[in-house]
């Protein structure tokens, strides 16, 4: 079984909608996947409910109440797991979820504001043992990039001199948003235009397969 978290300090920075990707993307690949919601909030939830009669399903778990009762949840034949983290959760809070993660992956807005935000949280990740041994890996995805951009362009030389590779750039798009609202994700279509934005999450696949 493999499990990767998505987690950021910073609220409002896509953390869902990558969670939501990463799951479908999973289980379109043929993999048993369930996607854990430890967000109060409950979209990946809904998101994996409005799923459920799709032969892609996500099995959804509640996971923003009793933390160690999830791994009891899982079924036996779980293959991937998708943890969607709470919305501003700082290290300590993610502990239970570190110890079984096999990756995390953190989204980071294009701008300075929100990256130096996110500074605090990364460097707690850094001191995490797990880390530090590497044991676990952690990844930044650059989302809602517009990569014509000065700002996109700046904010992704910043995060280039951050010990953690930049595993993903993700280009803005409603598309997401409306896709999301639909327990859909770009992987479940094969048009020209979303082949486009599918070629953006390779990075990021192969970084998690690794």
């Amino acid at each position: 079984m493999k499990t990767v978290l998505v987690a950021s300090s910073k609220g409002g920075v896509g953390k869902t909608t990558i969670a939501t990707h990463i799951a479908a993307q999973s289980a379109l690949a043929g993999h048993s996947t369930a996607l854990v919601d430890a967000d109060p909030q409950g979209s990946s939830t809904r998101w994996a409910e409005r799923r459920a009669g799709m032969e892609s399903a996500v099995l959804p778990i509640e996971g923003s109440r009793r933390q160690r009762s999830v791994w009891r949840a899982l079924p036996a034949d779980a293959e991937r797991v998708v943890i969607d983290a709470p919305a501003g959760a700082m290290r300590d809070d993610l502990d239970a979820w570190l110890e079984h993660a096999d990756a995390v992956v953190v989204p980071v807005l294009p701008s300075a504001l929100d990256i130096e935000a996110t500074v605090p949280f990364l460097n707690a990740l850094a001191k995490h043992p797990r880390v530090r041994r590497g044991e676990l890996k952690v990844g930044l995805v650059g989302n809602r990039l517009r990569p014509w951009t000065n700002a996109s362009q700046q904010a992704l030389e910043l995060l280039a001199q951050w010990p953690y590779p930049v595993v993903a750039q993700l280009r803005d798009s409603q598309a997401y948003v409306v896709l999301v609202g639909l327990g859909k994700s770009l992987f479940d279509y094969q048009s020209q235009q979303v082949r486009e934005h599918q070629a953006d999450w390779q990075p990021l696949l192969r970084w998690l397969r690794r």
